[in-house]
Order: structure tokens, then C-alpha cells, then sequence
């Protein structure tokens, strides 16, 4: 087995199916793009693509590029003449439907909607020309080019891997249209020697609940004979029984986690504390669920749950804007926090998820690490796509929320299925460039402003993030009533794609970027060089640090004392936020007397 150095993304997924489980009858599915790197497109991961439906002539090829950010190295492949290698082609269909893409597919125009997640597999093999020509990446847009349901995807992302073999990382997709959601989870074979082929296993969420995925797989009892609503790879069963990891002995049915992976992506607070965090969140009383659990393998945390109560929108976007605030892993709360309650930790050595393998990961970490929340600072962007099938037809039914850079100082903006376009400062970006035309910077420069004075920023920023979201929401729904409405009449979808384009373009990109550059420039003025200053009146205040932080930093010794050693030893010396004057020739037993 090869283990490899990788910028892989480390997201988290959710999705929450119908009826049962959304407010409204949509399908929606999460995605938070959490890397750094390149990706299959070979640009910063930072940005969205729209790919347009195309006609293909018979036995026209279709290239299958290369991901960096696979956790692989490029064996083999030819320039594709873009920069971007080509590591094999596969037999073009006769269309291919228009989709939005990122470093992973996202939706199509027929409501197939895409997530995905790294998880950490046993066996990681590098990419080979010809043999092992597919990533997720490319497997997720291929679904989306070809596909209108998630079953369909499934099989058919499935059959690609069977057929032309699968390299990096472990990792898991979901797959959902309007009426349900599937779940593939991939891996390399264990025998690097096998032709390429590649080991996974697909089941269907239940109606009406909701599945998280956060860094590993989540997939645990598969039963032999293809049950309706689980499906797997030709010859797994006895591709795991020859690569030593599980045998007829041991069951039926056979443990998916436990045979190909080593559980958890880093440590334990990395990957099952956000399974649990959203979990309880959303099953609290009923589930009871707690942070603490045995190992990796645990079963504690249900494939699916029933949320005790419906999910909303709002709700869903709620799901990503998570430090575990009001939990003893707050991390907005603290000494580590600063004194200002900044939730974001600078990565060091120990943050990494690339240095151990097999055995157990709590021993081979280092002393200690943060927990990882789901807002996490390094992430790309992340989306809510929503499916509804009380909106015919998909153009107008599909919404991708879409929000650049960090998800709990992000907007979602509303991109159409329908939209045949996305405005410029989402389609472009570099985190080696800043430019604040860009949707990735113009948010990104605001979550890393706010960490200097988040308890006061977060306020302003999430009051302005509420408000633009309900606009956006109020303004989708008088669209889809005029697409509707347009279709209705006999429109042929021309004066209905171009409604929902100008919408997408003008709304779902220009005019919130707009409102958030004044943002920006509202809380640079307010919160520049330490101090509160109110645009409007310009009064001036100097708030300082909280009382607890000026204990903990030593501010009760000050101004200078030359008996600084006696001063620190008398106990119950706290910080009061009051004063005690003494005379400029007091002793240090006067002072004690006045203490």
C-alpha cells in the first residue's frame, strides 16, 4: 500500500431528504469545500464553473484530467493543451447536460444535485495512464454531464470505476434529486497489481432523514445479494478477502469502515465531531448522543437520523456555521479564543492529517490538537443545493446557494439550475492574488478582519448576512412565479432561462458582492487601530480588553512595582476593574494593606 502527502479537501456533507426530514419538501444537500490547492481544473479551488449542454459527434472521446488535490501523483498522462493532464478518455454520449462545477460537481439542469468529502483508506494509489484514470472530481462531473437521477449517478459512477480504475484518496459522494439521495463511498483496490479497478459501495438515505458525512466513511453493514437499496463493486467481497482485510468467516454482513479504512481523518476531534455536532443538533432529546465514543469504529452515530424537527432553508445553512458555540468545545470561547472570542485556529504540526497510518490514532498524534469545526477558516466555499419537486420544470426547481470563502461570515446567493451563467466575482480567483472584484476575497478579507475584534464584527456581519439571505429568498420565490408564469404561457424556455440567468447574475452575484464591500469598508472604519468608531456620529471609544483576559495577562501588576515577586505571591490578587491610589513613595506593605 502507498499512503500519500496530500492537500486533499477534509469537508463536510449533509443531506436532508423529503418529506419527513425538510420544512418544505426540497432536497437539499451540503458541501463545504475545505482545502487548499489546485484542483482537477488546475486553478485555485476557490471558484465556481457553469458547463454548458453540448451535442457530440459519434465516437467523439472525452478527456478525463488529472486532480492534483487528490492526495496522488500524476503517473503518466499528456498535456490536454490547457495546462491540465489528461490521464485517459472515455466514449462521449450524444449530450450532455448543462452543469455547475468546482473542485467537485455541484448540480445539473435537471436537479441531479453533488457533495463530496475526503476520507482516509487503507490503500491510495497514485494515478496511471490508462489504468487508474479517475478521482471523484472527474467521476461527479461526468454524473452530473450524464445523469438526471442520483440512482442513475451512482450506477454509473460505480461502472467508471470498475471499468477504468480509481486513484488518491478515499472519499465519499452523495448523489440526490428531488424524490431521493444515494450515498458511494470509493476507494483504491488493495492490490495495487489488480488492473486498476477500484473497490465502493452505494446506499440509499432513507426518506425522510437526514446523513452526515465529515472525513470518513460513513457506510458500515453491506449485505450480500444487492439488497434494493444498497449496491456495490463487481468482486468485492472477494477482493477483500484476498487483500487479507476481512473474510467469509467474519460475517456476513461485511463492515465497510473497518475494512478498507483506519477510521478517523486525523484525530478525535476531527472527523465524528461533526457527525455529532450536526446530528444533535438536530436530534437532541430524542438521540441523546454523546461527543465521547470509544474509537473510530464506533457505531454510536446512525448512518441517517430522523431530525425531531423539519428542516428549514435558513436551517440548512445554520448546519455550516458551527464552532460548537454553547458546547464544552466552544471554540469562540476561552483563552485560546483571544480576548475577543476568535473562533479560528492557526494550523500547526499537530493539525496535520497526513503524517500516521494504521494502528490507533490516539496514540500516534501528537499531545494535543484543536477540535476541527465545521466553519472552518481554510475552507473554499461551500453550498446548499436545493431540489424541488413542486417546481417543474428542474430549470426553475434547482437552486444552488452558493457562498464563497468561510461559511459562517458567508452569503448564500442563488444560482438557478435554469441559469445558463454566474456573475464574474464568482468564476474567478486566486488566494495568491488579492483582488477584491472577487466573490473568494471579498468575503474572505471580512472573516479575517472580524478576527480582530469577532465578539463585536460577528454581530454587524451576521445582522447583514440575515438580511441579504431573506431578501434572496423572498426574491426567489417571486422568480420562480415569473418563470412559472412564462412557461406557463407557452414560452419555450428561452424567456425563462434568460429571466433566470439575469436573476442569477445580478442577484446571486453582482448585488450582494456590492452590499458586502460596503460592509467591509463600514467595519474597517469602525474597528481600524484598536478602537470603536461610529461612522455616523465619529464619537470614539477605546473599550480595551474584557476584565477576564487583563487577569489572565498579568494587568493586575501594573504600572511597576519593584517588588514584582512578592506582589505576584499574594494570593487572590485579581483584576477588579477598579483602582487603588497610593503615594509615589509607598512600600510594599503599604500597598498590601491597601489590597
Amino acid at each position: 500500500m502507498l499512503l500519500l502527502v496530500s492537500n486533499a479537501a477534509a469537508c463536510t456533507v449533509f443531506a436532508i431528504t423529503p418529506p419527513g426530514a425538510s420544512e418544505d419538501g426540497s432536497m437539499y444537500v451540503g458541501h463545504t469545500n475545505d482545502g487548499v490547492g489546485k484542483d482537477w481544473r488546475n486553478i485555485d479551488d476557490i471558484s465556481i464553473l457553469y458547463v454548458p449542454a453540448a451535442d457530440h459527434a459519434p465516437g467523439e472521446k472525452r478527456p478525463v484530467f488529472f486532480d492534483p488535490d487528490s492526495g496522488s501523483d500524476a503517473a503518466g498522462g499528456a498535456s490536454a493543451g490547457d495546462s491540465r493532464l489528461v490521464l485517459g478518455h472515455i466514449d462521449q454520449v450524444p449530450h450532455t447536460y448543462a452543469y455547475y462545477t468546482g473542485s467537485y460537481g455541484m448540480m445539473n439542469e435537471h436537479q441531479l444535485l453533488s457533495a463530496e468529502c475526503t476520507d482516509y483508506a487503507k490503500a491510495e494509489f497514485d494515478a496511471a495512464e490508462g489504468k487508474r484514470i479517475f478521482y471523484s472530481s472527474e467521476l461527479s462531473n461526468v454524473a452530473l454531464e450524464r445523469c438526471t437521477k442520483a440512482r442513475e449517478a451512482v450506477e454509473l459512477v460505480g461502472g467508471l470505476i470498475d471499468t477504468y480504475g480509481y486513484y488518491g484518496t478515499g472519499e465519499t459522494l452523495v448523489f440526490a434529486d428531488p424524490q431521493e439521495a444515494w450515498v458511494i463511498e470509493i476507494c483504491s483496490s488493495l492490490d495495487e497489481a489488480d488492473g486498476g479497478g477500484g473497490l465502493w459501495v452505494a446506499e440509499k438515505i432513507p426518506d425522510g432523514e437526514v446523513f452526515v458525512a465529515a472525513n470518513e466513511f460513513r457506510i458500515r453493514e453491506v449485505v450480500p445479494g444487492n439488497p434494493p437499496d444498497q449496491i456495490y463493486s463487481k468482486d468485492l467481497f472477494t477482493k477483500l478477502d484476498e487483500g487479507g482485510v476481512w473474510s467469509p468467516a467474519d460475517g456476513p454482513p461485511l463492515d465497510w469502515l473497518e475494512a478498507v479504512s483506519y477510521g478517523e481523518y486525523a484525530h478525535p476531534y476531527y472527523s465524528l465531531m461533526r457527525v455529532w455536532r450536526i446530528q444533535d443538533r438536530l436530534a437532541p432529546p430524542s438521540l441523546n448522543l454523546s461527543p465521547y465514543v470509544e474509537n473510530s469504529y464506533t457505531k454510536a452515530y446512525p448512518f441517517t437520523i430522523a431530525p425531531d424537527e423539519k428542516v428549514n432553508l435558513t436551517g440548512a445553512f445554520s448546519l455550516f456555521r458551527d464552532h460548537y458555540e454553547g458546547t464544552e468545545f466552544d471554540l469562540s470561547s476561552g483563552g485560546t479564543a483571544g480576548p475577543f472570542g476568535n473562533p479560528y485556529r492557526y494550523l500547526g504540526p499537530a493539525d496535520a492529517h497526513t503524517n500516521f497510518q494504521n494502528g490507533s490514532y490516539m496514540e500516534v498524534r501528537p499531545g494535543g490538537a484543536n477540535p476541527r469545526p465545521i466553519s472552518e477558516i481554510f475552507c473554499s466555499y461551500s453550498y446548499v443545493a436545493q431540489a424541488r419537486s413542486s417546481l417543474p420544470p428542474d430549470p426553475v426547481g434547482g437552486v444552488l446557494w452558493f457562498g464563497p470563502a468561510v461559511a459562517y461570515e458567508t452569503v448564500y446567493a442563488p444560482i438557478y439550475a435554469g441559469s445558463t451563467n454566474v456573475s464574474a466575482a464568482y468564476a474567478a480567483g486566486d488566494r495568491s492574488t488579492y483582488d477584491s472584484s472577487t466573490a473568494y476575497w471579498t468575503f474572505d478579507f471580512v472573516t479575517n478582519w472580524a478576527m480582530l475584534r469577532y465578539d463585536a464584527m460577528i454581530d454587524e456581519i451576521n445582522e447583514k448576512q440575515g438580511e441579504l439571505e431573506a431578501e434572496s429568498i423572498v426574491l426567489v420565490q417571486e422568480t420562480d412565479r415569473k418563470a412559472a408564469d412564462l412557461i406557463a404561457a407557452g414560452d419555450d424556455e428561452g424567456g425563462a432561462l434568460r429571466l433566470l440567468t439575469d436573476f442569477t447574475v445580478t442577484r446571486g452575484g453582482d448585488e450582494i458582492i456590492e452590499e458586502w464591500h460596503d460592509l467591509s469598508g463600514t467595519l474597517i472604519v469602525t474597528y481600524s487601530n484598536g478602537l470603536i468608531t461610529d461612522p455616523t456620529t465619529e464619537a470614539v471609544e477605546e473599550p480595551g480588553y474584557p476584565a477576564w483576559w487583563l487577569n489572565e495577562t498579568g494587568y493586575q501588576y501594573g504600572p511597576r512595582i519593584y517588588e514584582l515577586d512578592e506582589l505576584r505571591a499574594t494570593g487572590g490578587l485579581n483584576y477588579t476593574e477598579s483602582s487603588v491610589w497610593v503615594p509615589k513613595n509607598a512600600t510594599f506593605a503599604d500597598i498590601r494593606e491597601l489590597i
